[in-house]
């Protein structure tokens, strides 16, 4: 037997088998956000039906509540977790297609107020996080995985910087347990805010993308205000996303010249490994609907496909949320990212609070 025709084959059995071990959690992540979408949708038809006004509780809102319920009971089962762990590459397929619906220049435009904004929160949260982990004498590594977290994109910032800085795998749990935690909470919170604020959907969504750490649930909680804010939430925490790779250079090279990890050679090819690659896809398809290279007809199909990218992403955030396991991680990191998360909120706030008067946002 020809020793290159089985190595062939040996590695399409592999990726065959990656795949099919793929499907049930994928379903999983379907049936949830469908669900979601049918309660809402039954509960508005109920309402109309009887003539009765019924809270319009949105479908994001439903996916990620049956997603926590069976989190916090019975739990993922083992056969579903490689799929559902899939739900943060439907949110980057979510949010390219959804950059049909802006034109280059409303991206540039909120990108420039975006990226003035995005240098004061990254500041304040490294500074703040830093000097919080100091004073509740959280390990080292573990102070710089929760200011990297809150200052960029949260549970994916923790994972790429914990190889970067050669973080142990307990202080990276802790990060990403408080991280999540506070995510969770985030959703129910920002959208009561808002409203009790009378923002608009913009300064909502911008907001939202600032403060909210995790990309899927700035997203969930800018689509359960508005869709509108949905947009605005994507576009100002994709800007945040783009600083991931310099800020997790710079923690590297730091713990390097601490001589607790590897030094990083080329560092152009380290930038562009970190680099959030969605955001090129994003910024492609913004830019080829600028140009009108979409037909009417076109940019509904892909805005409909970034709905159903977000419905599997939303749900996704549920099941990934067991208060169980994070309750196991203990309270100090999750009251050090509690102190800094809140202070961050209330920061970016007052900015946007700001620039909606003085802007009209």
């Amino acid at each position: 037997m020809n020793p290159a025709i089985s190595i062939s084959e040996s590695r399409e059995t592999t990726a065959g088998g990656r795949f099919w071990r793929l499907i049930p959690g994928i379903v999983l992540l379907a049936v949830l956000g469908y669900a979601g979408k049918f309660t809402e949708q039954s509960i508005a038809a109920y309402g109309k039906a009887h003539h009765t006004a019924l809270p319009n509780i949105e479908y994001v809102l439903w996916a990620i509540i049956y997603g926590l319920v069976i989190a916090n009971t019975i739990g993922v089962p083992a056969a579903f977790r490689p799929g559902v762990d899939t739900y943060e590459f439907w949110l980057k397929i979510g949010i390219v297609f959804l950059g049909v619906r802006f034109l280059l220049g409303d991206v540039l435009k909120l990108g420039g107020l975006s990226l003035a904004f995005v240098a004061i929160e990254l500041a304040v949260s490294i500074a703040l996080m830093t000097w919080l982990g100091r004073k509740f004498g959280l390990p080292p590594k573990m102070t710089s995985l929760l200011a990297i977290g809150s200052s960029i994109c949260g549970v994916s910032a923790i994972i790429a910087a914990k190889g970067a800085i050669e973080a142990d795998d307990e202080d990276a749990s802790y990060a990403m347990a408080a991280i999540l935690a506070l995510g969770a909470f985030s959703l129910f919170a920002f959208p009561a805010i808002g409203h009790a604020l009378g923002m608009s959907d913009h300064a909502f969504g911008l907001w939202a993308g600032l403060a909210v750490d995790n990309t899927a649930e700035a997203t969930a909680a800018g689509a359960l205000y508005s869709d509108a804010a949905q947009k605005f939430a994507v576009l100002a925490k994709t800007t945040r996303n783009a600083t991931i790779g310099f800020v997790v250079l710079a923690y590297a090279l730091y713990w390097a010249r601490k001589s607790q990890a590897r030094e990083i050679a080329n560092k152009g090819a380290f930038l562009w490994q970190k680099f959030p690659k969605f955001v090129l896809g994003f910024l492609l398809v913004s830019l080829l609907a600028t140009v009108g290279a979409f037909s009417k007809t076109q940019v509904t199909d892909l805005a409909n496909l970034s709905r159903w990218a977000f419905l599997l992403t939303f749900a996704g955030v549920g099941l990934r949320t067991d208060f169980r396991e994070m309750r196991k991680q203990g309270l100090r990191p999750l009251i050090v990212g509690a102190l800094g998360e809140f202070a961050i909120a209330g920061l970016t706030l007052g900015l946007v609070v700001g620039a909606a008067r003085t802007l009209g946002l």
